[in-house]
């Protein structure tokens, strides 16, 4: 999978590749993250890639051309057919869903902004897709791209050491993930779930289930009303509720 990441701030968003699980898909040729500069296709001797907002307003604006030469060259170093994705505090909700679906693709090309925003009239007609991570502003979009390809990286074939670890993070199937120990048995006084030392794997996949259903259901219940629930799946919610009351 081949990235492009327009940005004023290339090396920020190279160190990406250096570390873990992306550090290790660069490494296999499973994927590669590399930059384009909009101060390259400037023409004035300060390199100038903003300027001040028409209207008045305080900040600056990225300017219209450098950001359009530097998208179509990105363009041309991807596979034909890769949606350019701006980081946009205006944008789509970034979410599981959608990281599986750039996971399906050859390729991807993140525009990074910076300053007051970008001439709205590039995003009209050099922008496919409008993304953002949250209800917060950030500096610029890097970090922002970071977690993109962060997120989309785990999910390619070949990257994580075992596959399931992928399948069953949280929001894999819309729910939280359940919650995990490991050793000493008991840490402070507090043990490890009984359940998580029989051995009995359909006793504990139960557990899991039921954990990551009310855990969902107590601190997102927005995920749980766009969930279909089965059977099964209301009993082990009602138990956890049963088990717990007034605790969550």
């Amino acid at each position: 999978m081949q990235w492009q990441i327009v940005s004023l701030f290339p090396e920020m968003v190279r160190t990406v590749s250096a570390y873990g699980v992306v550090g290790r898909a660069t490494e296999r040729g499973l994927l590669s993250v590399n930059c384009v500069n909009p101060r390259d296709f400037t023409t004035d001797a300060h390199r100038t890639v903003d300027d001040r907002p028409y209207g008045g307003g305080p900040g600056m604006v990225m300017k219209y051309a450098p950001l359009a030469e530097s998208i179509r060259t990105a363009r041309a170093l991807v596979p034909d057919d890769c949606p350019v994705v701006c980081l946009s505090p205006q944008g789509t909700v970034f979410d599981q869903a959608m990281a599986k679906r750039y996971a399906t693709l050859p390729g991807l090309v993140l525009v990074a902004g910076r300053y007051e925003g970008i001439d709205e009239r590039l995003i009209e007609s050099h922008v496919d897709e409008e993304v953002s991570l949250g209800d917060f502003v950030l500096s610029g979009g890097e970090i922002a791209a970071m977690a993109l390809v962060d997120a989309v990286a785990r999910l390619l074939p070949g990257v994580l050491g075992d596959a399931e670890s992928a399948q069953q993070d949280s929001f894999m199937e819309g729910l939280l993930d359940c919650p995990h120990y490991t050793r000493p048995e008991v840490v402070d006084g507090q043990p490890v779930p009984d359940v998580l030392l029989s051995g009995d794997h359909a006793r504990i996949a139960a557990w899991r289930q039921k954990e990551a259903l009310g855990r969902t259901y107590v601190r997102r219940p927005d995920l749980v009303e766009k969930l279909n629930l089965s059977d099964e799946q209301r009993k082990l919610l009602d138990e956890y509720l049963r088990e717990r009351p007034g605790r969550d």
